[in-house]
């Protein structure tokens, strides 16, 4: 069977040590060993031999790039902020969905906001204006990106906002 021989012997060492001093790479002190890489790099380290940069100097710092226009969903996050900065109705008056469509109907230029079950007779979309850049209408927005938990109760608002009963009596 196989025989538990030691990996470092003293001849190893002894040959590490000497590649090591004449500049050879961890890959070819190992091939030449023996060993694998990785055994040739733990070696040295526990061995505390490195190899020091003569006369390292620092890198020189790249100037600072020129930042280019914000992101999308920067641009979204202020777009919700001023949203939310907005007085909202009080007793979370349902929205008024005065432009109701089919799926087939349905466009970038219209709130995409189900109303219903998908499947039922009566089922459509919203239909309102939708904001800039957003899949739905203001009031449909406000239902659909709202802050967490945390963020409602740092606004001093600690009652969470109530769900309209059904959104097919919109």
């Amino acid at each position: 069977m196989f025989e538990n021989l030691p990996t470092w012997t003293t001849e190893r060492v002894e040959l590490l040590k000497i590649h090591f001093e004449a500049g050879l790479s961890c890959r070819t002190i190992a091939a030449s060993i023996g060993v694998s890489r990785n055994a040739v790099i733990g070696k040295l380290s526990r061995m505390n031999l490195t190899r020091g940069r003569p006369d390292a100097e620092p890198r020189p710092k790249k100037p600072a790039k020129q930042r280019g226009a914000r992101s999308v969903p920067r641009l979204q996050y202020q777009m919700l902020r001023t949203l939310y900065d907005e007085e909202q109705p009080e007793g979370g008056a349902p929205v008024v969905s005065a432009q109701r469509c089919s799926l087939f109907e349905l466009s970038k230029e219209r709130c995409r906001w189900p109303i219903s079950t998908p499947g039922a007779a009566d089922f459509c979309f919203c239909g309102n204006p939708p904001l800039d850049g957003m899949p739905y209408c203001s009031g449909h927005t406000r239902l659909a990106y709202r802050p967490g938990s945390r963020q409602r109760v740092a606004r001093g608002r600690t009652q969470p906002i109530r769900q309209p009963t059904s959104l097919a009596k919109l």
